[in-house]
């Protein structure tokens, strides 16, 4: 992915949810740098734990640097949990949109897939006719092919998304 450097923390959880076609359903946070990053709650400090607001830091004040790398956690049940790391920092190109995907492998899983464990079951069942939940998770999100991906396919989703064009300088990130 190229991202602005600019980019909001919680800005980046919209590219990340548009990327794997997720719904948004479930919590999510950011660690880095012994620090946790997301929508600030209540229940946050009642319980003594310190989440800084998502919306107001930059994705360059966490990652300033090539190697940096940090945690996406999603849907804290399933418990997804992607590294990224900042493979680089390039000037951004005014005649390109960003966010931008430019590499990739196979589909995202879909939203309560189960996370790792669930997802692996899923898949086993919709890739195995034979398989005795292949009906019924075929019933539940229809065909799935594990293996597929497509760059232009989710640069589409993006550009519907969040459209336009940026002059910020753009961040790769590998997730």
């Amino acid at each position: 992915m190229l991202v602005a450097g600019e980019t909001k923390l919680g800005r980046l959880h919209e590219i990340l949810q548009a990327v794997f076609e997720w719904e948004d359903y479930h919590l999510h946070e950011f660690q880095a740098g012994g620090r946790v990053y997301g929508a600030p709650g209540a229940e946050d400090a009642a319980e003594g734990r310190v989440v800084q607001d998502e919306r107001r830091v930059a994705l360059r004040r966490v990652t300033g640097r090539p190697g940096a790398r940090f945690v996406y956690v999603y849907d804290f049940g399933d418990s997804w949990e992607h590294e990224i790391v900042v493979e680089g920092l390039v000037a951004g190109d005014a005649r390109a949109a960003y966010p931008r995907c430019v590499a990739g492998a196979r589909s995202g899983p879909p939203e309560d897939a189960g996370g790792p464990v669930g997802y692996a079951d899923y898949v086993a069942a919709v890739g195995d006719p034979k398989h005795p939940a292949h009906r019924e998770m075929l019933e539940w999100r229809g065909p799935f092919e594990a293996e597929a991906f497509s760059v232009a396919k989710i640069n589409g989703r993006l550009r519907r998304r969040f459209g336009g064009r940026t002059k910020q300088g753009a961040q790769p990130a590998r997730g």
